[in-house]
């Protein structure tokens, strides 16, 4: 029975997708802290995810915060915003994790990480990014291998490809992919109630019209896209400026998800 949870990570487990900036992002490891406290509800959680982060900088700025929380589980999903810049190295990036990885083992603590999709077939446009996915799915693999790190591996599913899993910038998990993500970790440290229901595929939807198809890349592009792309050349990260939304380990409130109360 875990006592002491945390999360380290980027965007995605800070929740982006799910929820907003007003009210707050909620997110797989949130979801995934209201199962582990609903198994014990004496369980803390911290997560100390900030968006825009590179495995570097995560293994740098988080990694010794969640060794002095004493935690005896952490989930580590970090390297998208490494794949999708310039000057990308699988190698680099992969010995950041393994790091992680490393100390987190070493301390005690149940580790579980993840691989990442072929992001091309979420964003078509992101099709040639497919060789780098590849290189760094397989260091993961071997890196969790070599620590005993529990991985859960969504390369190849169809259901991860479905638009329904992501929000409308393509990049971050929608509610719905919040949640399956939640449910996959869920599964594999075989928490009371959890199944493989999560890989089951969406309903059936016919396929959009090309010029629908056309129209929503277009949209993309000015959206979310241009807007990256401005930070990127100004030297600029979404981060800047941000810190953990909840850098102490607290209780999880089960009455409203998502949220937490002192500790």
């Amino acid at each position: 029975m875990y006592t002491r949870y945390v999360a380290l990570g980027d965007s995605q487990t800070e929740g982006l997708g799910d929820g907003d900036d007003l009210r707050g992002h909620r997110g797989w490891a949130d979801r995934l802290a209201e199962v582990l406290a609903g198994a014990n509800p004496e369980l803390r959680y911290a997560n100390l995810a900030v968006r825009g982060k590179l495995a570097g900088q995560i293994r740098d700025e988080q990694l010794p915060a969640a060794l002095a929380l004493r935690p005896d589980l952490v989930t580590v999903m970090a390297g998208m915003n490494d794949l999708i810049r310039p000057g990308f190295d699988a190698a680099r990036v992969a010995q950041a994790l393994e790091e992680m990885f490393a100390a987190l083992t070493a301390a005690g603590a149940r580790v579980v990480s993840v691989t990442f999709p072929d992001i091309g077939a979420i964003m078509p446009l992101a099709r040639p990014l497919l060789p780098r996915v590849l290189a760094l799915n397989a260091r993961i693999r071997d890196a969790a291998a070599r620590h005993g790190v529990t991985l859960v591996d969504t390369f190849g599913m169809r259901f991860v490809e479905d638009a329904r899993m992501w929000s409308p910038d393509r990049l971050h998990a929608s509610p719905e992919g919040h949640a399956r993500i939640a449910a996959a970790v869920a599964h594999a440290l075989e928490l009371p109630g959890s199944d493989g229901t999560w890989m089951d595929p969406f309903p059936f939807l016919p396929a959009a019209p090309a010029w629908r198809t056309a129209a929503e890349q277009a949209r993309w592009l000015g959206a979310f896209a241009g807007p990256w792309i401005g930070r990127r050349l100004r030297g600029r990260s979404s981060g800047d400026g941000r810190t953990a939304k909840r850098p102490l380990l607290t209780p999880v409130d089960q009455s409203t998800p998502g949220t937490s109360s002192a500790s």
